[in-house]
């Protein structure tokens, strides 16, 4: 008999990340370590050695892996990591624990500074939706961002360098990848390390040219938006509204307007929704539509209707809704990936049927509801498990408002199954959502029989 193949901790490092995104492109190319390895002619052990972080990959061999893989560059671009990582490894073998290595081994043995202490407290920081107007307008009436020259910056010997950019753009890639995969739970204390570590190093120090320093600004906005997602999903409300926020004041600084408008509509628009404030959040979405009309892609202007379409839904308003999703629908149509920015190229025809989904849900239209988040999940990958679990459990919830109760309760066991594969405070809300939908039927013996599942297999979830 085979052995039962390592179980791999991808949070634990660069080089266990890379191992673990090399065995998940080999297992869905359906090769062994042996065919890989043949292929691009090294041994079956290599293969076997840098998938569970034995091992660092050479540059011939992360190339080859990543033609053989038809990965399209996704491996090449960890590659600065596992460098970095290499490096600081010489360097601490040399002289010791470095107090300024910032690698995700560093930065998983650092001390916690308190954060555990911490954690109930910054959860009861509130969201304060009176604050947002105010943000709103600060930024549709901004003129352009501030100087980036290195005026007024640290005087340290080294500023700021493409390869600087490139690696830290790497390490927000893989950290978004990672939150996909296992939750914000499992995750977000590594990246606020890395902002207080790495980014924070990076801002201090003066770009190379204007051009790096804007990029700079884009990079470490992208970064808050990460934590503030990441709060989002910890139930830190208050504490994701203040990361949005910095957010977009950074995207001010470089003058990324584009990206400000997604700020202030998907992300801070959503997080009022999900706080249960769909008036500004309404007014959040159609500010940004105002304000970024001039430069709007056509994916970016379908992720901002979008958001319009789903505050109208919370609200009652099904007309105004309907006709939201038609323009997103429409604009997304004519988008074309190597024409949008890379930070909205996930923003496809499945994570729109998602926002279609569930403005027809919360406008209690099941079958609609249930049409189009199937859509949403015969497209998802299978990586993204948040995603799969929160939109499994949607159609759950929509199968129960529709009175299909054996198969709401069938597909809830799936939802709950995924959930437990996160750290996700959104997913076992879902869960708790699908048991109140099935509230009425809680005399059912299928009911019955998952509440007592959601007990065993997500006691957190448990209503």
């Amino acid at each position: 008999m085979g052995q039962t193949p390592r179980k791999l901790q991808p949070s634990l490092s660069e080089r266990h990340f890379f191992g673990a995104e090399l065995r998940r492109l080999r297992e869905q190319a359906n090769l062994s370590q042996a065919r890989l390895g043949s292929m691009i002619q090294f041994s079956a052990d290599l293969v076997r050695r840098v998938e569970t972080a034995d091992r660092f990959p050479s540059r011939e061999f992360v190339e080859a892996c990543d033609k053989a893989l038809a990965a399209g560059g996704a491996l090449m671009r960890l590659l600065p990591l596992l460098e970095r990582e290499r490096e600081n490894g010489r360097k601490a073998t040399v002289s010791g624990p470095s107090t300024d290595d910032t690698g995700i081994i560093g930065l998983l043995s650092a001390p916690s500074l308190g954060r555990i202490e911490k954690a109930d407290m910054i959860k009861r920081v509130p969201f304060q939706p009176g604050v947002l107007d105010r943000a709103a307008l600060d930024w549709l009436n901004a003129d352009c961002g501030p100087s980036l020259s290195a005026s007024g910056r640290s005087s340290s010997t080294k500023g700021v360098s493409e390869d600087d950019l490139v690696s830290a753009e790497a390490a927000l890639a893989m950290f978004r990848q990672l939150d996909h995969t296992h939750g914000a739970g499992r995750v977000h204390a590594q990246v606020q390390r890395y902002v207080e570590g790495e980014l924070n190093r990076l801002l201090a120090n003066a770009p190379a040219s204007e051009l790096i320093g804007r990029r700079l600004y884009t990079l470490a906005a992208g970064f808050f938006e990460l934590c503030g997602y990441q709060a989002v999903d910890t139930g830190a409300h208050g504490l994701a509204q203040r990361r949005y926020l910095r957010a977009l004041r950074l995207t001010q600084a470089a003058n990324d307007r584009l990206y400000g408008s997604y700020l202030l509509a998907v992300n801070i628009g959503h997080l009022a929704l999900h706080c249960d404030h769909p008036g500004p959040a309404l007014r959040m979405a159609l500010t940004a539509v105002r304000g970024s009309e001039a430069q709007a892609t056509p994916a970016v202007w379908a992720a901002l209707h979008a958001v319009v379409a789903r505050a109208y839904a919370r609200l009652g308003r099904e007309a105004d809704c309907v006709a939201h999703l038609n323009i997103a629908e429409g604009r997304l149509g004519r988008s074309r990936a190597d024409d949008e920015p890379d930070w909205i190229r996930y923003f496809t025809s499945a994570y729109l049927a998602d926002e279609i989904a569930h403005c027809f849900h919360d406008l209690g239209r099941p079958q609609q509801a249930q049409h189009h988040v199937g859509d949403a999940l015969a497209a998802l990958s299978p990586s993204h498990v948040r995603r799969l679990a929160i939109d499994t459990a949607l159609l759950a919830s929509s199968l129960a408002t529709a009175g299909r109760i054996d198969e709401a309760c069938a597909t809830a066991r799936k939802a709950v199954d995924q959930a437990a594969m996160t750290a996700s405070q959104r997913c076992l809300q879902r869960i708790v959502d699908v048991q109140v939908d099935l509230e009425p039927y809680r005399c059912e013996p299928e009911v019955r029989e998952f509440g007592e599942y959601v007990r065993h297999r997500l006691p957190l979830a448990a209503v």
